[in-house]
């Protein structure tokens, strides 16, 4: 079989497209983190989103542009933002959002061993070791831990299951004044009704929800935000398993 290509980024109108632009570093970063993904997808296949347009629409720009506005305002910061990343598989959007926020700390959560291992490796490889720690556990007990509940400003989660339930995972995460952002692909009325019946008893609302068609006809996207109104009650998440078994956006308000 012949050797892969070496990766080659894309030209400027794909990153004006974005509205972002890295710099020498971190474009360097990201065309390291593709040949990291490429390497440990032949051993453990963590992504069919590898090569080309795969990569760096699929995996880079989905990642990036729901958070567009903060890459081009976190010069302005004056406190590094603390992420976590939910059912981060093989380490998106998390390491793509640690390489464009270079003075973020990032946590990255997964509940498969051998993922959270191969992400540690590819975020040591292109430099992200003292910046990305990872957390092999069900997100249930994370949002009940003490240095994991309520401490982040940003708590993302893309693929990992329907939005009611992603919103139990996150929403606990947060501190306050901190924002929860769901990655989504189709988002209808029925959606919209559910996950605003799930996030009474959480004490959040939803802040917008911003669709865009990705380039190269990659689909339409949907990026929700989503924000604590007051402290989330203790009860939540419940147990390991609970929230998917039974998703609060599935209950009748008052129930």
């Amino acid at each position: 079989m012949a050797a892969s290509s070496p990766p080659t980024p894309p030209g400027a109108s794909f990153w004006q497209s974005l509205g972002w632009l890295p710099d020498a570093d971190q474009l360097e970063q990201l065309v390291a983190l593709q040949q990291q993904l490429r390497d440990w997808n032949s051993r453990l296949n963590l992504t069919r989103l590898v090569e080309g347009d795969d990569y760096w629409i699929s995996q880079v720009f989905d990642s990036l542009w729901p958070l567009a506005d903060l890459l081009a305002a976190q010069q302005g910061e004056t406190a590094p933002l603390e992420l976590i990343d939910v059912g981060t598989g093989g380490g998106f959007p998390g390491l793509a959002l640690a390489i464009a926020l270079p003075r973020a700390q990032l946590t990255l959560i997964d509940s498969v061993g051998r993922k959270v291992e191969a992400v540690r490796a590819m975020a040591a490889a292109v430099g992200l070791a003292e910046r990305v720690r990872l957390r092999c556990e069900r997100v249930e007990r994370s949002g009940q831990e003490r240095d994991c509940r309520g401490r982040h400003d940003w708590a993302t989660a893309r693929a990992v299951a329907s939005a009611p339930v992603v919103a139990e995972y996150l929403i606990p995460l947060l501190r306050p004044g901190g924002r929860a952002l769901l990655y989504r692909g189709q988002w209808s009325p029925t959606d919209q009704e559910e996950l605003e019946r799930a996030l009474v008893p959480l004490r959040a609302s939803i802040e917008r929800v911003t669709p865009l068609q990705l380039p190269g006809g990659r689909g339409l996207r949907h990026a929700l935000v989503l924000r604590p109104d007051g402290p989330c009650p203790k009860a939540y998440p419940r147990a390991v398993g609970v929230p998917a078994k039974q998703p609060l956006g599935a209950w009748p308000l008052g129930a």
